[in-house]
């Protein structure tokens, strides 16, 4: 993949405009490849519904870290989620990736997810993802802006509209504006 690694200054941002920008840039991991068409941001402050919230914690420590490195963290006990990290160092902020569109490495993801029936459902969804780009817990705290796990820019950027709806399954500031998503695309999740 030629195309450019986003640079840390992409992330030194407001997680807002983080996760608004995010939209149409590639995830790739290893000879997997997604854009990502759905993301979700998490604030500090009063967003209880971030991890962020109750402060810095062991499991929490890389989400007050600099910013543009992967926070990766087990959901509901079953599924890994990818957030990248957002704000200046020592502001809370992060960016969960909720679905891609697969790209590069199909075949591969289509092995390491047995059973899918279309390709729709590789990339659709938070744990969906991390499955098919084999993004694990191991990957907590990895610097993408270098090495196996990176977010890069596409080589012919899309023209897109972006809708903006409450975060989804989550409780807590459930109904806060902060979920973005790619009009129209078919792999957003459901």
């Amino acid at each position: 993949m030629s195309s450019r690694i986003l640079p840390r200054s992409f992330y030194a941002r407001d997680a807002v405009t983080v996760a608004r920008e995010l939209l149409g840039k590639i995830v790739a991991h290893g000879e997997t490849a997604g854009m990502i068409v759905e993301t979700e941001a998490y604030l500090g402050g009063d967003d209880l519904a971030a991890h962020s919230a109750a402060g810095i914690t062991p499991r929490t420590r890389v989400i007050f870290g600099p910013p543009g490195h992967a926070y990766v963290y087990l959901s509901y006990g079953m599924h890994d989620c990818l957030n990248i990290t957002a704000e200046r160092e020592g502001e809370p902020g992060c960016v969960l990736i909720r679905a891609l569109e697969p790209l590069e490495g199909l075949d591969i993801m289509r092995a390491r997810r047995p059973g899918i029936r279309t390709d729709r459902d590789l990339t659709s969804g938070p744990g969906r993802l991390t499955k098919a780009l084999a993004i694990t817990r191991a990957d907590n705290g990895v610097d993408v802006t270098h090495g196996d796990l990176t977010v890069r820019r596409p080589e012919h950027q899309q023209h897109f509209e972006i809708d903006v709806t409450p975060r989804i399954g989550i409780t807590k500031c459930a109904d806060w504006p902060l979920r973005f998503v790619i009009r129209g695309n078919k792999y957003v999740s459901r």
